[in-house]
Formats: C-alpha cells, sequence, structure tokens
C-alpha cells in the first residue's frame, strides 16, 4: 500500500467515535496543561502512563498526541497574557507577545499564536506523513554497529545541547545510564547494582522515575519559589480577529517557522526552544518594523509560535522509525511504547501500522480540534490562571501517588518516588537537565544489547563498530556535537 492508502487507512481509525473522544480530551486537556505554568506535556504524560494501562494503544497514543500538540498552543496563551510561558516552547513568545498585550493588540498576539499553530502543524505533520515511511525503509539497512553509533549520537547531542553547561549535561546523562543498568543483566543473568534490594532486581520501574523527575521534582521546584502576590493577568483587548495588515505580517513568519522546526524537532537534542530561538532571530534581521521588536512585534510571536508547533511533529520522526527519542517528551512516548509492549522502530509500520497511520491521522485531526477549541473559547482558557497554586500542585502530587500506587501495590516504589524527586529537584535547583538522565536511561539498555551483539558478531573486535560508513557517519556527528560549540564560543572571545 502506498502512503496514501495508509494515511486513508489511518483516518479511518482516527475518525471512529472512541477515538474521536480520546482525541478531544488529550486536545483539551493539552490545552490546559500548556496554559497553566509550570505543568507541560512530558508531566501530563507521565501522569496518564499509570492509569491508561486498560486503554487501547491507538486510543492511548491519540489522546497522548492531543496532549503534545495541545500543550503547544496552550502555552502561548500565558506567555502573551501574564509574561509566564506555560511551555518551554513559549519563551521567545512571551518576548513579543505580553509586549502586545500591554498595548492593546493581545487578542491579535492570541490569534497569530493559534493559527500560526495550526499552520505549522499542519504543513509539519504532512512532511511526518511522507518522511517517516522512507526513514523507516532506510532503517533496515543499519547494522547492531549503526545502531550503537546512533545512541552515542543520542547520548552527546542531549548532553552538550539541552545543558547549561556539558559538565552538567553529562553528569545528568551518566545518571541516567547507572539507573538503566540496575537490575538482573539479560545475558549472564547476575544482579547488576542492587545492593542487596529484591525489589531492584527487575530494574527501575520508567514509570516511577517519570513520575518522580517530572511530577514530585516540578512540584518541589515550584513550592520553593512560589511568593504568594498575586500574577497580573492582562484583560483580552484588541479587535475580535488580526486586520489585514497584521495578516500580511503573519504568514511568512508562519512559513519560515514551520521549515526551521520540523527538522530541529527531528534531530537529537532539537526539542523546541532551539527553533524558537533561530526562528525569533531570524524574524528580528528580517523584518521591515526593526524597531518594533522589543515592544510587540507580531512576527516575534507568529514565527517562534509555528517552530515550536512544527518541532513537535518533527521528535515524532526518529521517534516512530528508529525508537530514538530527542526530547523529555518523546522519552516518555517511548515509555509508554514499551508498557503497551512495543518498540517504535521500522517494524512497527509493518506489525502495528493501525497504531502508527492511526496516530498520525489524528494530528491532522487534533489541530483541527485545538484551533476551534483556542480561537473562541480563549476567554475561556484564561480562567484556568485564577486556579490557585497550592492546591493545583497539591492536587497533582496526590494523583501521582495514586497512580504509582495503582499500577505496583509497591511501598518500596512510592519511597524510590520520593527520593528520586528530591534528587531531581536538586537538579533543577543547580541547573542540570533533566531529559539526558531520562534519555540515557531510555536508550541505555538499547546501546547495551546492540554494542554486545555487535561484538558477537566481530568475535570480540571494537574494530568492527567502525566498519560500517553509516557508524562513522553517526560516530563524527557525535565529536561535531561535542566540538563545534566550544569552537564557537573561542571565536566569539
Amino acid at each position: 500500500m502506498d502512503t496514501l492508502s495508509l494515511l486513508l487507512h489511518g483516518f479511518e481509525v482516527a475518525l471512529q467515535p472512541m477515538n474521536l473522544m480520546w482525541a478531544l480530551i488529550g486536545s483539551v486537556l493539552g490545552t490546559a496543561i500548556g496554559i497553566l505554568p509550570g505543568i507541560g506535556p512530558a508531566l501530563t504524560i507521565a501522569l496518564l502512563l499509570p492509569v491508561t494501562v486498560s486503554v487501547g494503544p491507538v486510543s492511548a497514543f491519540i489522546m497522548f498526541a492531543g496532549v503534545l500538540y495541545g500543550a503547544m498552543y496552550g502555552g502561548s496563551t500565558t506567555a502573551i497574557l501574564i509574561n509566564t510561558p506555560g511551555e518551554a516552547g513559549s519563551m521567545m513568545t512571551a518576548l513579543e507577545g505580553n509586549k502586545m498585550a500591554r498595548r492593546g493588540r493581545g487578542a491579535a498576539a492570541l490569534a497569530t499564536a493559534a493559527i500560526g499553530s495550526f499552520i505549522a502543524g499542519t504543513i509539519a505533520t504532512l512532511a511526518l506523513t511522507f518522511a517517516a515511511p522512507v526513514v523507516a525503509e532506510l532503517a533496515f539497512i543499519f547494522t547492531p554497529a549503526d545502531y550503537f553509533a546512533l545512541t552515542i549520537m543520542a547520548f552527546t547531542s542531549v548532553a552538550v545541547v539541552m545543558g547549561a553547561s556539558r559538565v552538567r549535561g553529562f553528569i545528568s546523562l551518566f545518571l541516567g545510564l547507572a539507573l538503566g543498568v540496575i537490575g538482573i543483566d539479560a545475558m549472564t543473568g547476575q544482579a547488576r547494582m542492587t545492593f542487596g534490594m529484591p525489589d531492584l532486581l527487575d530494574g527501575v520501574e520508567l514509570t516511577v522515575v517519570l513520575v518522580s523527575v517530572f511530577a514530585v521534582g516540578e512540584i518541589l521546584y515550584v513550592a520553593s519559589r512560589f511568593r504568594h502576590n498575586d500574577e497580573q493577568i492582562i484583560p483580552i483587548s484588541g479587535k475580535a480577529f488580526m486586520t489585514r495588515n497584521e495578516w500580511a505580517r503573519s504568514w511568512k513568519p508562519w512559513l519560515r517557522g514551520t521549515v526551521i522546526g520540523f527538522p530541529m524537532g527531528a534531530i537529537p537534542g532539537g526539542g523546541s526552544e532551539l527553533p524558537t530561538m533561530l526562528s525569533y532571530s531570524l524574524e528580528k534581521n528580517l523584518s521591515k518594523n526593526k524597531d518594533e521588536f522589543g515592544h510587540g512585534a507580531i512576527e516575534g510571536v507568529a514565527g517562534p509560535e509555528a517552530a515550536n508547533n512544527a518541532a513537535a511533529a518533527g521528535i515524532l520522526v526518529p521517534l516512530l522509525t528508529l525508537g530514538l527519542p530527542t526530547s523529555a517528551t518523546a522519552a516518555i512516548l517511548l515509555v509508554a511504547f514499551q508498557n503497551y509492549g512495543l518498540q517504535p522502530g521500522p517494524f512497527l509500520f509493518s506489525s502495528n501500522p493501525e497504531l502508527v497511520w492511526g496516530l498520525i491521522a489524528s494530528l491532522y485531526v487534533g489541530n483541527a480540534m485545538l484551533l476551534v477549541l483556542n480561537l473562541p473559547l480563549v476567554g475561556l482558557w484564561v480562567r484556568l490562571l485564577y486556579i490557585p497554586k497550592p492546591q493545583l500542585y497539591a492536587g497533582i502530587l496526590v494523583f501521582a501517588m495514586i497512580g504509582i500506587w495503582g499500577v505496583s501495590g509497591s511501598t518500596f516504589e512510592l519511597a524510590m518516588m520520593a527520593g528520586l524527586g528530591v534528587v531531581s529537584y536538586i537538579m533543577r535547583v543547580y541547573g542540570f537537565p533533566i531529559a539526558p538522565l531520562l534519555i540515557g536511561l531510555i536508550l541505555v539498555p538499547l546501546a547495551e544489547n546492540q554494542l554486545r551483539t555487535a561484538l558477537a558478531a566481530g568475535q570480540g573486535n571494537f574494530l568492527v563498530l567502525l566498519e560500517s560508513p553509516i557508524a562513522v557517519g553517526f560516530y563524527i556527528a557525535a565529536i561535531l556535537f561535542l566540538s563545534v560549540p566550544y569552537m564557537l564560543k573561542r571565536l566569539q572571545k
């Protein structure tokens, strides 16, 4: 079957009444958590993992996709109205969007953010539709040495790009690697790093780590910085829609942001922050109204918001085709696949086409839902900002504990959740990135297995890791990730 036939089959799956309901739930929930500062898609999906065990994988992932896209839409609302990005990818939106709101153009800023998100999300999903099968076909030629080199590149890129410093990034990565090797060695049957505790023989439960890092650690961090002063929420003002001049100034940034965001989301370490920064810088340099930047330029909202949503589709390309997460949210989605006994990669397209194409088709459906939910109902969403923070975060913490207890019924895992939550709080305080820890934890079994397989095929000769041109290319990319930022800093000095 060609791509269009498979996509039509995916729409048959996505448009089933039950799946439409899950897409709507995910979109509403994603928008809500995007608006609430400090709660992102990674935290939400982590909390939903224990309670979606009884839901079928197709419905669950359609809901997760709605949460992912909805958070990108919702994050712009707080960035514009209270100068507090609900999502990391909305940081650049706050620079100009809040200034527009203060000048009485809040409605136009929210409109260009929502429409740009819809256009970028749709174009990026089209790119995902046609790029993913091609990448999946190419992945069939990968050898174990190639997969090992790919994980090395992923480790290096996330540690360098996502960390405030390379040292902190690699410390976070090695902590994740250490957690990932706890348990019984699959090849030798020997216990590793269990410290004599029988509860660790099965390894560290991924769901426990995710909830610890994103729920407990985040709540402790927010609580430690909470102040009992009311946030100033700027009322939505201005015309209910964009003027002709605002349309003319927005459509090119929407397209340019999409072109920047999609490939940046697909590469390891790209995330949503980097493409939004690049988009903002590009729009500032290309704009005919440079004097407006810093005072409320609509291009500074349109471009970064488009890049933000395009990057969200971009992370699904390596995740679905190679099983490679390039961000914290993608890492959690990979865990969700594993919870259902599925391994993303080229075989997923042939073994579970209903899931893959139903998920891709649901992105088109969810995008349309989100446009309808965000443009006319933005005033309703703003009311969420009045929820008292202590009650909100206390409720999240209780929900997280109930979820972990419901899945495991283990007091040991509850204690581990509390301990890892404190560790992740300390990491946030001292600027250690969380994404390298997660990606190290999730990918270390794959890296170890592929390394052992390659060495076994080469009879213990380490040169077998360098025989493939593809593997050498990945190693070169890893070296560039390490060296180029350092060289750029030296040149700047």
